[in-house]
This record gives C-alpha cells, structure tokens and sequence, in this order.
C-alpha cells in the first residue's frame, strides 16, 4: 500500500512539473514564446517565425541587404553564463503583426527568422570564450573599407565572475557569420584620456586606492571624479562592461561602455578597422554610476541614455547631452514619461534601433530595451518604444 501511495505522489509530482515547464523539451537557445510565461500583461514573449521567443539579448539591430538583422545574447534557460551570439532577420518593409488580437502590434512584431548562433562558445580550456564564460551587449558594424562584419562585446572570463571586464572583437565576411574571435583585450592601455592636461595626469598619478579603503564616502567620489580608478589601471587596460557603438557622420566609429568599476562611462575611438583603439578616448560623468550606454544624434546634438547600475533590477534612466561624442556632457532629466517610468517601464535600454521614415526628413528612432528575468534570462522581454522630441528633448512613453 505504502509503494502505491509513493508512486501515485511520483507521478502526480511529474504530471505537475510537465504541465508548469511544457516548453522544456525545446532547444535551450530557443525557449517557446507562451503568453503564460509573461511577467505582466503589458510584456509579452517575442515570437520568431516559428513561435520560439527570441532569444537574442542586450544586442542591435541593423539593417543590411533589405534585411533587418538582429543579433543579441543567446542565453540558457538557468544560469548566468552564455551559449554565444543569436541572429534574427526579418525583411525590411513589413509591418508589424500582433500576436493576438487583445495585443497591440509593436515594431518587433516581424517575422523574424532564427539564423542561428553567429558567435558560439568553444570546449576549447584558457579560451577567451570557453564555454562557462559570459558574453554580453553585442553590437555589429559593417566596415566599408575592410568589407568585413565587426562584432565587439562585453567579454568575462569562465569563472572569474566580473572580473576581466574585457572588451571582444570578431569579425566575418557573412551578416550570417560565423563571427571568429580576432581578439579580447581591455581598451587603452597606457593612455591617459585625450582631454586630460598635465595637472590632471600629475594628480591622478598621486591617488593611491589604499588611502581610500572606504567606499562611497565624499573624499572617496572626489577621487574617483579626479581619476582614482583611472589610474588604478592605467597599465593593464581600462574595465569595459556595458557596452554600445556608434558610427559618427564623418565615418568615425566609437565604443561606449562603462569602466572603472561602473562608475565612469567611457567613449574610446576605433581604429579604421573597427578592431582595436587609436588612443583617443574620453569620460562621460565621472563617479556618476552609469551603464547600458544607448547612443543617438537629433540635428546636431547626441543624446545618451543609460541606466543606473542596480544589477538586474531595473531602475530610473540617466540622459545626457553633448555637440560633439568628446563632450563636455550635461545631464538631463530621464526622457521616460508616464506611469512607470521611474523604473524604465521595468526594462534597461541595449540599443537606439534606427529605421527611414517614408513621410519625414528624419528617421524613426526606437528605444530598445530588455525586461531582465534574472531566473530565466533567455525568456527576458524585449521592449521597444519610440523616440519623440518635444521642445528639443527626446521624450520616451509607454
């Protein structure tokens, strides 16, 4: 009697768990997209052509050969390493279809076809990209010169956590890849910032992080504002983690990201290959906290968004201004507006998906955004809203 009773609790504990996880018999990369598994009404799963969600996180797109190319993090179902980089293509000039009729269409509502993964990680011990390691915010540029693809992103090393803070470089002669690994390294080893004088370099040389063992207090921001953590790693490369890039009018490309532990944005520029950096680079709001860089030009004015840094928790955005990527940059209130956008409307922003516009001189900007499921970080939303000026400010609603 005892065995029956155990094996009956046996199967309905198996029946439960079947009917809780029915999408767990597909490909790890491509988690169904099941209105049930929607973290709010407000957020449903994105779906491909073949109605798995699309798993391609804190990535671009892009447009090339009348297509629209997707690329992003392909993440696992648990855990927080990486499986590689994910491609998604939807031709150019469809409109969006709404997956149900209670749901309104959003412009990443396209047919969107899996192409697979472009970048994977290897079996191969001590390589960058051994599998374990963690692979984030991938961003591709197609450089004219060269004729190749560009992917840099965000690079950590199996099992050391956060630690490397490395920035990756790949490249492909096909949108389609596969991307091969050129090189990881962290930006700018052994230069100072383009716009530091003499006196800067002289008195961030004289901070020393022992004389300033604890955090967060006001002498400590000061010197983090004068360079403390800059000079820190001076030799070895600055830390590169969020990440974005962009491409300038006049053909320069830059790298965004944020360095020194988190608490100073970085714009280095690249070499003409895209494959590494001239040496010129500048800080954005030092000891501001900032991460998740999302780049924008209006007429002649850029526009940063970011994030404050709160992990997978999503918090208010930070917006800043400059005539020109080397600053100076002023800050501004958060371009979000309306109800939650003290939290980002629970997303943190990856990219400023740029498409023509048939009836105006300018493009359509949209804001492009992950919902962060941090259980799940393959089944992560994907937000994207569109970017209006209003009295010479981008306004952002849900």
């Amino acid at each position: 009697m005892n065995r029956l009773l155990s094996l009956a609790i046996m199967f309905l504990m198996v029946s439960n768990l079947m009917a809780q996880e029915p999408e767990a018999q597909n490909r790890p990369n491509r988690p169904r997209a099941r209105r049930s598994m929607v973290p709010t009404p407000s957020y449903p799963a994105t779906a491909d052509a073949d109605g798995n969600h699309v798993n391609a996180h804190g990535g671009c797109i892009i447009a090339y050969n009348g297509e629209w190319l997707w690329y992003g993090e392909a993440r696992p179902r648990f855990g927080f390493t990486s499986e590689g980089v994910s491609l998604y293509t939807a031709p150019i000039g469809t409109q969006p279809i709404s997956a149900s009729d209670s749901l309104a269409a959003t412009p990443l509502d396209l047919k969107w076809k899996y192409r697979g993964l472009v970048l994977t990680v290897v079996d191969e011990a001590g390589s960058p990209i051994e599998r374990g390691c963690i692979i984030e915010r991938p961003k591709v540029l197609y450089n004219e010169r060269t004729r190749q693809f560009v992917m840099l992103f965000h690079s950590e090393l199996k099992g050391r956590g956060y630690e490397a803070a490395q920035t990756g470089f790949a490249t492909s002669e096909s949108p389609y890849g596969p991307f091969r690994l050129h090189h990881v390294q962290r930006p700018n080893p052994g230069r100072w910032p383009a716009d530091f004088s003499d006196e800067d370099i002289k008195r961030a040389k004289a901070l020393n992080p022992s004389d300033y063992p604890e955090w967060w207090t006001p002498t400590w921001r000061t010197a983090v504002e004068q360079g403390l953590l800059l000079a820190k790693d001076f030799e070895s490369g600055q830390m590169s983690r969020d990440m974005t890039v962009y491409v300038d009018d006049d053909g320069t490309a830059w790298h965004i990201y944020s360095s020194e532990e988190n608490l100073t944005l970085q714009a280095a520029e690249l070499t003409p290959d895209y494959l590494g950096y001239t040496g010129r680079y500048y800080r954005i709001a030092p000891g501001g906290q900032n991460e998740a860089p999302c780049l924008l030009k209006h007429g002649d004015t850029y526009w940063l968004i970011c994030s404050g840094c709160t992990g997978w928790t999503p918090n208010e955005a930070r917006m800043f201004s400059a005539k020109s990527i080397q600053g100076p940059w002023t800050q501004h209130p958060s371009p979000m507006q309306g109800p939650g956008a003290k939290r980002t409307f629970e997303a943190q922003g990856t990219w400023i998906w740029t498409q023509p516009s048939p009836t105006a001189d300018s493009p359509t900007l949209y804001f492009m955004a992950d919902v962060w499921m941090p259980r799940s970080l393959a089944l992560s939303r994907h937000l994207c809203l569109s970017i209006t000026f209003e009295g010479d400010l981008p306004v952002i609603r849900k």
